[in-house]
């Protein structure tokens, strides 16, 4: 029997892999893939969340137990809509945060030269 490493990969399931890419070690050791791993190392993870996103599904197809494509596809979506909210909430998140440093920014700002105009202070 073909030994699950070397299993060939159906043109089916080649592609980004939204979950992979966002929840990289869970989905990773939930594939039984362990390459997600690397992810733990710093810096570099800023490069291998990619991989992992690209290929993700290659490793999960060559890893699993998967008896057909559609099965496979069937389990990987849920990992893919997560994925996808995941990234839509921390871009949300993002442009929130930039919003909210910016507003307290002008506030210190404004502030700074309300107080620096004040006869009190000349």
């Amino acid at each position: 029997m073909e030994e699950q490493s070397f299993r060939t990969v159906p043109q089916e399931i080649k592609g980004w892999n939204w979950g992979a890419f966002m929840f990289n070690i869970l989905w990773g050791i939930g594939n039984k893939t362990y390459l997600p791993l690397l992810c733990l190392i710093p810096i570099f993870n800023l490069v291998w969340i990619f991989v992992c996103g690209f290929k993700g599904n290659t490793w999960a197809w060559q890893k699993g137990d998967y008896q057909d494509v559609e099965t496979f596809l069937a389990v990987q979506k849920t990992w893919n809509r997560a994925g996808i909210v995941y990234f839509i909430i921390s871009i949300a998140l993002l442009f929130l945060y930039i919003f909210f440093i910016g507003t307290m920014l002008t506030f210190f700002i404004n502030g700074f030269n309300e107080i620096s105009n004040t006869s009190y202070y000349n």
